[in-house]
């Protein structure tokens, strides 16, 4: 068979013979005519089987054929009649008169239609997500989420910015939720964790003079699910040296703008310039720290941003002590830094978060680059000296190094596209997605492991 054709492309190619390949989405059978709807990535395109016109494999095969079944199709393409013209369709001015088709594999029926899957039960749809994501939805969710990454990586590029990777397998330095454990079978009684975020990584990066580092990062919180949100996600993280507040702002609302505009030019802006408020403001407003600025929430294609500032650097943590609001390494306001030595919770955090539609989906600050002050953060939090040496003792001493003013950002990806997509909850813009109690439906994770593999990284399981 000769080289294949993409479905959508078979538009310029009246009176030539192409080969397509493929799923059969639907069949329709007129007496002794054949109708199939091909599928592939590009879209539908309708194929007539007509038995004279047929080789003799194919004509065997003919009475088979079904939904699903995955086919290769040779044919001629030809223009339709005016009134078989099908407006709604793109390759709706044509149709493939086929000579030969061959079997590719043939289908079960699968356990639930897959025009539009967004009705079944969930549990159906991620036991088996390859069929669910055969649907028109799902295939378009993904290629918008590779249309937001291609966009980002992009314009990160021409601002400047080095794609670098940080390690998946780290050390463990509690910063706020807990982390997933991984043991080391070389050094025996001892633990890898899996990244919260690359947020040391990318300070010891401006330690090094990289100056502008992004990254698409997969992140890893063993946090009790609520909501939609997943063990594992991904993240747009960013780092900047030499900048302000302001320059990462500036910085985030071209792209987010620039972004909406190009990809979802359907969609329009609320705000041609974003909004800001401070945390105390949107709290005794709105009452949360995530306000959605929308004139008619009932649009689907608006968007409003919205920053919100000047967060408290600490809360109280109920346990007669305090936490960060952010994360330890963020700096306090340039204005407050006097409170930290009297009254810490009174204390602004230099940090910032950009809310789209009701959802944060932004959070940065400007970082602490100085040993003294970082070691201060870290002993209001309760850290006895010997802890903040045995936990951040690498970043405290990298510090010492002619570490340069820094701030950085990153964002909620799969939310971005999640909201982009108008679709409810982050699961149905990721491939594989966990379910809402952390469970892989597909693969059949998390699952037991043979005892063997236990006793090389050196775990007994502890009976309840």
């Amino acid at each position: 068979m000769e080289t294949r054709s993409m479905h959508r492309d078979t538009v310029g190619r009246v009176g030539e013979q192409v080969t397509v390949k493929g799923w059969v989405n639907t069949r329709r059978d007129m007496g002794k005519l054949a109708f199939l709807d091909m599928r592939d990535r590009s879209g539908l395109l309708q194929v007539v089987l007509v038995p004279a016109e047929l080789s003799e494999r194919a004509n065997e095969l003919m009475p088979s054929i079904r939904s699903e079944y995955c086919l290769a199709i040779t044919g001629i393409v030809q223009a339709r009649g005016p009134k078989q013209v099908n407006p709604n369709l793109e390759t709706g001015t044509v149709e493939l008169l086929a000579k030969d088709i061959e079997l590719l594999n043939p289908a079960k029926t699968p356990p639930f239609e897959l025009a539009d899957t967004s009705g079944i039960n969930e549990e159906s749809r991620l036991t088996y997500r390859y069929l669910d994501l055969r649907s028109p939805r799902m295939v378009k969710n993904l290629e918008l989420r590779g249309a937001v990454a291609g966009f980002m990586r992009d314009y990160l590029r021409k601002e400047g910015f080095l794609e670098i990777e940080t390690p998946n397998l780290t050390k463990g330095t509690p910063e706020g939720s807990r982390e997933f454990l991984v043991p080391s079978r070389l050094h025996e009684g001892n633990f890898y964790v899996l990244p919260q975020s690359p947020q040391q990584f990318k300070q010891l990066l401006m330690v090094a003079g990289l100056e502008k580092y992004f990254q698409i990062a997969r992140c890893f919180r063993d946090e009790d699910q609520r909501g939609d949100r997943q063990p594992e996600f991904t993240q747009l993280d960013m780092e900047m040296s030499f900048v302000t507040r302001e320059d990462v702002m500036a910085l985030v609302e071209r792209l987010m703008v620039e972004l909406v505009k190009t990809v979802t030019p359907e969609k329009h802006l609320t705000f041609t310039q974003i909004p800001r408020i401070s945390y105390a403001d949107a709290m005794n407003q709105y009452g949360n720290d995530k306000p959605d600025m929308r004139k008619d929430k009932n649009d689907p294609s608006e968007v409003a941003f919205c920053w919100v500032v000047d967060f408290p650097m600490f809360e109280n943590d109920g346990e007669g002590g305090i936490q960060a609001v952010h994360h330890p390494f963020t700096s306090p306001h340039p204005e407050d830094v006097a409170l930290l030595d009297t009254e810490p919770t009174k204390a602004r955090a230099n940090a910032y978060d950009l809310v789209m539609n009701g959802y944060e989906i932004w959070g940065g600050s400007i970082r602490i680059h100085a040993r003294d002050l970082q070691q201060k953060v870290f002993q209001l939090l309760g850290l006895k000296d010997e802890q903040i040496q045995a936990r951040f003792g690498h970043l405290l001493e990298a510090f010492e190094y002619g570490a340069p003013p820094h701030g950085g950002i990153a964002a909620g990806f799969d939310r971005i596209v999640m909201i982009l997509a108008n679709e409810p909850n982050i699961r149905e813009v990721i491939a594989f997605p966990k379910t809402g109690d952390a469970r892989d439906l597909l693969m059949g994770a998390p699952s037991d492991i043979e005892q063997k593999r236990l006793d090389e990284a050196h775990i007994s399981i502890k009976k309840k």
